[in-house]
């Protein structure tokens, strides 16, 4: 086997590993589990990194077990909370399964007939018919509470402020470790991974192994660093919240204007964590980039591997395109080729006003359009200046005073973009 701890370390994202997990993983084909959390029906792109080590694993010749927490999702994970979260009622954790499930099927080919295929499971199907009183039985009489009361998350939780934290809660770890051991049971799954936040939870699972099974059982753990920002701010999070991993939430002109805009030293970080380009081609493109930072040949590259592997080729040459048009040397037909959603993305807080079709089937004079119709500019001296200045355009193309706006310069049948200089922008809405 190639070694998968030595390519994860170089790419900073082994943050505590068990002893033995190494020679495990170099010994033999390790099946090995990452759990996601239903807390919403997508995932965002803090959910990219456990995504890619499932991948990773794949590559390197191993099983990866992909779970989501049908039954833990509607206890929650006090890992990293400062207060218990609301639960979750069955209906909106079902609908929340399907998915993050329909998500991971685009990384991971769960029909593939590989020997090392990977398996995508749900924790309420073994989870559902156990009975309170043979989970204590058999599961919480194999762990002590001192044990459990050691871990940080607890800790944490019972001298920080705030409420404390409930029974519900507390019981997770026991739950999380469940899963290891049904997983070790039905499918010999060996090791659990995920973010450092997890190792307490992580580390239970290890021990309910050993202590459910016969002596000389096996399970190891390996966790990988909470991703931040070189100004430790929360990775993950734009102007508009959370960066998802599906167009209907964050599209994907705004997905890739995401990486695009990371700092030269986060750039340097994250196309190690976030690409699968090897190491001597990110080495040579980390000194490229060094040599001439404006040209952010970094951030470009990074921008274009993430898109592709979360949204594909196609969508990334979209995203681009839209790029252009704000940035670059476009046409009108250009413009004309951007759908409505990712116009409006491109052209986000840009002021608005709205014409009637009826205005402008005869066309309408652009000094009257420019003042009166929008209000972009104060007065029709103003506008007749900057038309002289040959500074306004309409649909990305000059135009004079004599120009007249009609049904022709709309796009998408209900959009002109005027610009005034390079860098004012205005919508007209026709309807």
């Amino acid at each position: 086997m190639k070694n998968l701890v030595e390519e994860l370390q170089w790419r900073g994202l082994v943050h505590d590993i068990m002893p033995g997990t190494e020679e495990q993983l170099l010994k033999e084909m390790t099946t090995t589990y990452i759990g996601f959390d239903p807390t919403s029906d997508s995932l965002h792109i803090g959910s990219l990194v456990p995504i890619l080590l499932l991948v990773h694993l794949k590559n390197f010749g191993h099983k990866p077990i992909a779970l989501v927490g049908g039954a833990t999702g509607m206890i929650g994970d006090p890992s990293g909370k400062s207060d218990e979260r609301n639960l979750l009622d069955e209906v909106t954790l079902a609908h929340n399964v399907e998915g993050i499930k329909a998500v991971l099927s685009r990384f991971l080919d769960f029909n593939s007939k590989d020997v090392n295929a990977p398996v995508l499971v749900n924790n309420y199907d073994w989870m559902k018919d156990l009975s309170f009183i043979n989970f204590a039985r058999d599961v919480g009489k194999r762990i002590t509470v001192n044990y459990m009361m050691a871990k940080d998350s607890v800790k944490k939780r019972l001298s920080g402020e705030g409420e404390g934290m409930s029974f519900t809660e507390f019981t997770y770890q026991l739950i999380q470790g469940y899963d290891f051991y049904h997983l070790h049971k039905e499918y010999n799954c060996l090791l659990q991974m995920g973010g450092s936040d997890q190792w307490g939870n992580i580390t239970t699972g290890t021990e309910l192994v050993r202590r459910m099974n016969a002596e000389g059982a096996k399970a190891y753990a390996m966790t990988c660093p909470l991703i931040t920002k070189a100004d430790g701010s929360k990775f993950g999070k734009s102007e508009g919240g959370n960066v998802w991993l599906t167009a209907d939430k964050t599209s994907v002109y705004k997905f890739y204007q995401f990486w695009l805009n990371t700092t030269d030293v986060d750039a340097e970080k994250y196309i190690k964590i976030f690409t699968f380009l090897d190491k001597a081609t990110i080495e040579s493109l980390i000194a490229e980039h060094q040599v001439a930072p404006h040209l952010r040949v970094l951030q470009r590259k990074l921008a274009e591997e993430v898109t592709t592997f979360v949204h594909s080729k196609e969508e990334l040459d979209k995203a681009i395109q839209a790029s252009n048009i704000l940035f670059g040397n476009a046409s009108a037909t250009d413009l004309k080729q951007l759908d409505e959603a990712t116009f409006l993305e491109v052209f986000d807080g840009v002021p608005q006003a709205e014409i009637a079709k009826s205005e402008i089937e005869n066309g309408l004079d652009i000094v009257t359009v420019l003042n009166e119709k929008t209000g972009f500019f104060k007065s029709n001296g103003e506008a007749r200046r900057a038309l002289t200045a040959n500074s306004i355009s309409v649909n990305k193309e000059k135009i004079t005073e004599a120009y007249q706006l009609s049904t022709n310069d709309l796009i998408n049948n209900q959009f002109v973009l005027l610009q005034s200089g390079k860098k004012n922008y205005f919508i007209v809405r026709v309807k």
